[in-house]
């Protein structure tokens, strides 16, 4: 008997029970929402206006969705993102207007502070194109001889392998930690696209090549380099795809994935273990993995709409609200923030990458039926929805578009998200070291009635 004929002989034998078990799990386990509100209880570290508890303090990124009038009320302001202090519209208009790749630059912002000058920059991109081989036979023995079909997953497991190979995996010094969090911005565009080229080449008719990285090439010129048969690219390509790390590059130390970075790393535990718990967070579908919804979404709306009219789109979005089409889970991928009201600045720079990329593929229509949905879901989850703030698109919203008019297989979206957000775990991770702060330990109001031991015979 095989391992698969194993398993599923073990399926059959356990899975009624398993579904008992599961009912009275979950009956155990559900908590009534009111009592969140009667114990004061900020559910998912937000308050009753969705706000996010204040838990620490960072140098590294700034999210504003309000400002503050004389009074001290709030207003709604158009979203704004700075890193370390710097406004990512002019972070990003800088790089396009002298027509450099920006996402190595913006890593070295986020890493120590400041822009770089010419020579460190020089020096920076010379040490992370040292980094970025793999340790001899990695490929062979760690992606090769097990692919699988979820690239979050492999690049976890590959993250935790690069563990065996370190010589001093469980140092902490600032040294060490710096030089391991290079070594991981230098590789995860490596370890991501290596793992999709398995996969395919064991599931599919592709034929299996494995292109070494260009030194001379930036993260996002080596992505597509890599990823291409023929290496082929054009320089809009490599621009928009290098526009998307530096946008996904860092968001705040309150989202996902990043808290998980500085929940883990205070526990003191190494770098390949707290990176590998930020590529869990990742992977939901609530963060990282929204753009493949979106993407799905709009597979479903080409299918649905029976001509695109207002009317027609906004039946579509209709009845996706009421739970009635695509996956009934009452969402429009895509649409609003937990912190943004206005807009997403990050948005706002994508629609304009993808308006240009679509020109260049001749794909108008599909970007202006996006921009159309955009504009529409936002009014009628405006109309809809008892919301606090206003309801914009999100970075999610283009970014899917963008890497299907790439031509990047949907498996590979989310990961596209990790190898530009290692620079800002990276640079959180060492922020959360060099405070030297307590292990993030958050308290959980008990509310289960006290009961007796019974013993083992008295028990229904």
């Amino acid at each position: 008997m095989d391992y698969k004929e194993y398993q599923e002989n073990l399926e059959k034998k356990h899975s009624p029970e398993i579904a008992r078990l599961a009912k009275l799990s979950v009956r155990s386990s559900a908590i009534n929402p009111k009592l969140y509100e009667k114990f004061d209880v900020k559910r998912g570290l937000r308050d009753l206006n969705g706000n996010g508890v204040v838990c620490g303090l960072t140098e590294i990124s700034e999210i504003n969705a309000f400002h503050k009038d004389k009074d001290g009320n709030k207003i709604p302001c158009e979203g704004e993102l700075f890193y370390r202090g710097v406004n990512i519209y002019d972070l990003v208009k800088g790089f396009n207007e002298r027509g450099r790749f920006g996402f190595e630059e913006t890593a070295y912002l986020l890493l120590f502070g400041k822009l770089p000058n010419k020579e460190e920059l020089a020096g920076f991109a010379e040490m992370l194109a040292d980094f970025r081989p793999l340790p001899p036979n990695f490929v062979r023995d760690i992606i090769m001889k097990n692919p699988s079909s979820d690239m979050m997953n492999m690049l976890a497991r590959c993250v935790l392998s690069l563990y065996s190979y370190d010589k001093r995996p469980d140092r902490i010094t600032p040294g060490n930690t710096l030089k391991q969090c290079l070594q991981l911005i230098a590789r995860f565009p490596l370890l991501a696209v290596y793992s999709q080229i398995a996969y395919e080449y064991y599931n599919t008719d592709c034929s299996l090549y494995i292109h070494k990285p260009d030194g001379t090439l930036s993260a996002a010129e080596n992505l597509l380099y890599m990823l291409r048969e023929d290496k082929s690219f054009t320089p809009l390509e490599a621009r928009v795809l290098d526009t998307c790390l530096i946008l996904h590059a860092e968001h705040g130390g309150g989202n996902n994935s990043t808290f998980t970075t500085h929940v883990v790393t205070s526990s003191g535990t190494d770098t390949y273990s707290s990176v590998a718990a930020s590529l869990g967070s990742l992977k939901g579908p609530k963060h990282g993995g929204a753009n493949v919804k979106v993407v799905e979404m709009f597979d479903y709306l080409h299918s649905a709409l029976r001509d695109t009219s207002d009317g027609a789109i906004c039946d579509c979005l209709t009845a996706m609200l009421n739970k009635e089409a695509f996956d009934k889970s009452g969402l429009i991928y895509g649409m609003g923030h937990a912190v943004y009201s206005l807009s997403d600045p990050r948005c706002n720079i994508l629609k304009e990458c993808a308006a240009n990329l679509a020109a260049e593929k001749g794909l108008q229509e599909e970007f202006e039926l996006h921009s159309r949905v955009a504009t529409l879901a936002g009014e009628l989850i405006a109309e809809k929805r008892r919301i606090y703030k206003g309801v914009s698109p999100n970075v999610d919203f283009y970014s899917g578009l963008i890497y299907s008019m790439l031509g990047l297989d949907r498996k590979l979206f989310t990961p596209l998200f990790a190898i530009a957000r290692i620079a800002g775990w990276s640079a959180h991770r060492i922020e959360e070291l060099s405070g030297g702060g307590k292990i993030i330990r958050p308290a959980y109001q008990a509310i289960a009635e006290h009961q007796p031991y019974l013993p083992l015979e008295e028990r229904e």
